[in-house]
């Protein structure tokens, strides 16, 4: 099975940009569908954005323009590109890896269909 571990989160400013990486072990990730989760205190986990095994990418709607997900399978990486950030984007940030599916423009990881996760790492941006 996949181990994934998560890197790259910090303290911003509104307006800032971080990229997170997700590197994988034990497993490639372009046998699986990944995907980027967060969850902010109080809040449950939602979904951001996954890339499948076909490199098809979607995006929750308060992230299209903003962030990009991408994967680099001579590194076993995964990562997301997070500009314009704001301070509703402040959150814990999960990497995840689920069974191969197809995804579509409008597709929207749910927790639920994602069978490995990694840590998480904190994203904090300031007003």
């Amino acid at each position: 099975q996949v181990q994934l571990v998560e890197s790259g989160g910090g303290s911003v400013q509104t307006g800032g940009s971080l990229r997170l990486s997700c590197q994988a072990s034990g497993d490639t990730l372009s046998r699986y569908c990944v995907g980027w989760f967060r969850q902010a205190p109080g809040k449950e986990r939602e979904g951001v954005a996954a890339i499948n095994n076909i490199r098809h990418t979607s995006y929750a709607e308060p992230m299209k323009g903003r962030f990009t997900i991408s994967i680099d399978n001579t590194k076993n990486t995964l990562y997301l590109q997070m500009n314009s950030l704001k301070p509703e984007d402040t959150a814990m940030y999960y990497c995840a890896a689920g069974p191969t599916r197809g995804v579509w423009a409008g597709y929207v990881p749910s927790v639920d269909e994602y069978n490995y996760w990694g840590q998480g790492t904190q994203v904090t941006v300031s007003s």
